[in-house]
């Protein structure tokens, strides 16, 4: 077999495995749990007990499905309580059409590597529903890459996705608001083995921006969302991963 026809496989297979991808993140975003179907975000005042589910569950179908969530209040610190009502047949659901994306592209699979930092390091990150306050998250490395003969360093933040540890880049670059959703997008990239206890610093990885992704708060309204810290924002246009959510003519989140 040729080079040139070796390359053409691996081609086809890359984009046989990014149409799968595709398929399995919008058979997410419309299932049961996707972010389509969120109707309705609920937190208690802080210190204060959580709502029963019989009470959060009135006025709605016995069909919804409900969850709880816990989080630090901004303000005070103090445990917050929440719950969340999903309802496949919710108003953005029923109106979703399609996520735009790129074509699959092999110059956007960057070879980088991932680089520890201080354990006890946090970043700020605004969220899209704080109305402007941040909320520190910890961060225990950056992604670092080459583009175009410069190197970029952003922070990445350990994250739990389908229960594998995974890092999750918040990121903005220059297609946001023209071609892309106007708050950024994430992408998550499996956690490298990698740790202080073993003297390892760094180790190389992958950064496939063909797998960015619109982040919740494109899907319902009542998502919050964490916003790209200034250190993430590329200078660069990102042509590649998901753009937006359409949906029919006449409706918006």
């Amino acid at each position: 077999m040729s080079v040139n026809a070796t390359g053409s496989d691996e081609l086809r297979a890359a984009e046989a495995d990014y149409r799968a991808w595709s398929e399995a993140r919008r058979a997410a975003v419309t299932g049961p749990h996707g972010a389509l179907a969120l109707v309705l975000t609920h937190w208690s005042e802080p210190g204060a007990e959580p709502v029963p589910e019989a009470v959060a569950r009135e006025g709605h179908p016995d069909t919804v499905l409900f969850s709880r969530l816990e989080r630090a209040d901004i303000d005070t610190g103090l445990p917050q309580q929440g719950y969340r009502i999903w309802r496949q047949d919710s108003p953005a659901a029923t109106a979703f059409e399609e996520i735009e994306r790129y074509p699959y592209d092999p110059a956007w699979v960057i070879d980088g590597r991932f680089e520890l930092v201080d354990e006890d390091r946090v970043v700020p990150f605004e969220h899209i529903r704080d109305a402007g306050a941040t909320r520190s998250l910890p961060v225990s490395g950056d992604l670092v890459f080459e583009w175009e003969g410069t190197q970029y360093r952003l922070a990445a933040f350990d994250t739990v996705s389908g229960g594998t540890a995974k890092l999750q880049l918040v990121f903005g670059d220059r297609t946001n608001g023209s071609e892309t959703y106007g708050a950024g997008r994430f992408l998550f990239l499996d956690r490298p083995a990698v740790g202080h206890e073993a003297g390892e610093r760094s180790t190389p990885v992958t950064v496939d921006f063909n797998r960015a992704t619109v982040p919740p708060c494109g899907f319902s309204s009542q998502m919050n969302c964490p916003l790209p810290p200034a250190q993430n924002r590329l200078p660069f246009p990102v042509h590649a991963g998901e753009k937006r959510v359409r949906f029919a003519d006449g409706f918006s989140l």
